[in-house]
């Protein structure tokens, strides 16, 4: 049970007390009749022959609230592809799986690209971006929720949980981020307790007050890859197509949305999925590339607030995020020694050193280049170019499920 303590500028929705999944769930199948919910899954082919999955799917059987469910398949073969349509077949909601390296859907990708509008290198961002769209060609559904598909610890009281703020009429948000503690016989979620966290903090230090920081900082887990908004967020919003999708989603949902309809829940008691290697000698590979990304996309979006970049900022900038992440991991030693868990302080430390080589590499990149690769337009943009474009993609992903 956590407590009911609020932090920052956004709502903390808490886990107060014993799950109350089937009241909830009651509650949606009642919201959902007026808002309609579409559930988006980006999935890798090797995720289908996964233990996590398989879980999912027979909790995913027994809710009722969603109207349909969107899987975004990456990069999969025509035999891999009609694997994945009898693996979702079980499902009794409505369930379309977008092939984007299908002949129908590389065609409409080409065409968005001739637009001169990017559509990002394959992964997780672009997958999303396309199911977006596809949901909203659907015209008639209301709210999307994502989740990732490699969630060992998947049940239907975190789907509900993500759905409800956004859902229920009477809480009226916006946009909505799931968080969670990730603790085994250790901590877990170093990017968010030794990058994220005390580079945020740094920043503060340096540059003072400034709304975006205060903004990211009210995230208990911002990097958490679970999260449900209203569809014309989806319309209006901007994808980063590398690691820094979460942040970079982040940055544009504080630039389309008031903060006050934005919030963050406790959506599970502990999360348990694949963990990353942490690739401390190549920067292109693993947490290594996933801190440079993160922090491209961070300090890209703060040069877009008018922050300037500069060699003495930058140096500044290392030395404090090096004292704010040793005193961080001073805390956290001292937290798994009251809860007995495992604590390797050099293991923790080399990933603190790594970080703070992303951190140096991201900070030249971005005075090189404050711009750098553009981000995925939003659905405004790409309708506008090409106004026929949902409905091309609505009857190219009919023909491919037929």
């Amino acid at each position: 049970m956590s407590d009911f303590y609020q932090t920052g500028v956004i709502a903390t929705l808490h886990r107060l007390g014993k799950a109350n999944t089937e009241r909830i769930e009651k509650e949606l199948v009642l919201y959902s009749r007026e808002r309609p919910i579409a559930l988006v899954l980006p999935s890798l082919y090797s995720e289908l022959e996964g233990e996590a999955f398989k879980g999912i799917i027979n909790e995913l059987k027994n809710v009722e609230y969603v109207k349909e469910i969107v899987v975004t398949l990456g990069p999969a073969t025509e035999e891999e592809f009609k694997y994945a349509k009898e693996f979702f077949s079980v499902l009794p909601q409505k369930t379309r799986i977008i092939w984007n390296t299908g002949p129908r859907m590389e065609a409409i990708y080409k065409d968005i690209e001739a637009a001169d509008l990017p559509t990002g290198e394959e992964g997780k961002g672009k997958a999303a971006w396309m199911a977006y769209g596809y949901v909203l060609s659907q015209q008639n559904l209301r709210v999307i929720a994502l989740h990732d598909c490699d969630i060992l610890t998947y049940s239907r009281e975190m789907l509900s949980r993500l759905c409800y703020p956004v859902t229920n009429p009477n809480l009226d948000y916006d946009f909505c981020k799931g968080y969670y503690s990730r603790v085994t016989d250790r901590m877990h979620g170093r990017v968010t307790r030794l990058l994220i966290t005390p580079l945020i903090r740094s920043l503060q230090k340096i540059i003072g007050y400034h709304p975006l920081l205060m903004f990211f900082d009210s995230f208990r887990y911002p990097l958490a890859g679970e999260f449900s908004m209203d569809a014309d967020l989806a319309r209006v919003n901007r994808i980063p197509g590398d690691w820094g999708l979460e942040i970079g989603m982040l940055a544009e949902v504080y630039r389309n949305t008031a903060v006050r309809r934005v919030c963050q829940v406790d959506i599970a008691e502990n999360y348990e999925h694949k963990h990353q290697r942490l690739s401390p000698e190549d920067a292109s590979k693993g947490l290594h590339k996933m801190c440079i990304d993160i922090c491209k996309s961070l300090f890209r979006t703060l040069a877009s607030e008018g922050i300037i970049f500069s060699e003495g900022l930058s140096k500044t900038l290392l030395a404090t995020y090096v004292r704010t992440a040793q005193d961080f991991l001073k805390r956290y030693e001292d937290d798994a020694a009251i809860n007995g868990l495992y604590f390797d302080r050099h293991e923790e430390s080399l990933a603190m050193e790594t970080f703070t080589h992303g951190i140096k590499t991201a900070t030249e990149l971005i005075m090189e280049n404050p711009i750098g690769v553009p981000l995925i337009p939003s659905w405004d943009r790409v309708t506008s170019a090409i106004p026929d474009i949902l409905n091309r993609i609505k009857n190219a992903v009919e023909e491919d499920n037929k």
